[in-house]
């Protein structure tokens, strides 16, 4: 088995588990305005996924970053956050503040250890197609943010070809 270090090295993300251009290692199941969803469901989306923690300064510095992203991409972006605190202390920070993005409650840390989270903040942004495009281990700013899921966007439209007329 290879060690962690060599793992991060060969993805070049800085999580060993998570591979560019490539689907991300597990379909997070979250809440929404229609049930639970998958984030499998969100094809034709960019994807944000976030891994956060109430305590983490950096993380809840830059939730005001996906809730601007949410607003200024609309039905384009859909963010989802992923905690691995107690049950219902995430989602009590979010009415707490008012923040209305979706948050999953990773309690028995299966989804931290699925994408190789160790220190928080995490950030990965999957393009329409389901794929990873984008990794940041740490803070991040908005420049980055939006910067990753404009490159996202961008993908959606450069990935099929444009139609032509054959001779």
């Amino acid at each position: 088995m290879l060690a962690p270090a060599v793992l991060a090295a060969a993805t070049g993300t800085g999580l060993p588990a998570v591979r560019y251009l490539a689907p991300p290692p597990a379909d997070i199941a979250f809440p929404s305005a229609h049930g639970s969803q998958r984030i499998s469901a969100l094809h034709g989306r960019v994807v944000v996924l976030n891994f956060w923690a109430t305590w983490c300064r950096p993380c809840t510095d830059e939730l005001k970053y996906f809730v601007r992203a949410q607003r200024e991409f609309g039905d384009r972006v859909a963010v989802v956050t992923v905690s691995n605190e107690l049950h219902d202390v995430a989602a009590s920070y979010f009415r707490v503040w008012n923040i209305a993005l979706p948050v999953v409650e990773d309690l028995d840390g299966s989804i931290f250890k699925a994408y190789s989270v160790g220190p928080v903040p995490d950030t990965i942004v999957l393009d329409p197609a389901g794929n990873v495009t984008y990794v940041s281990v740490g803070w991040l700013s908005w420049e980055e943010l939006s910067g990753a899921i404009a490159a996202a966007l961008v993908t959606e439209r450069t990935s099929s070809p444009a139609p032509r007329v054959l001779p």
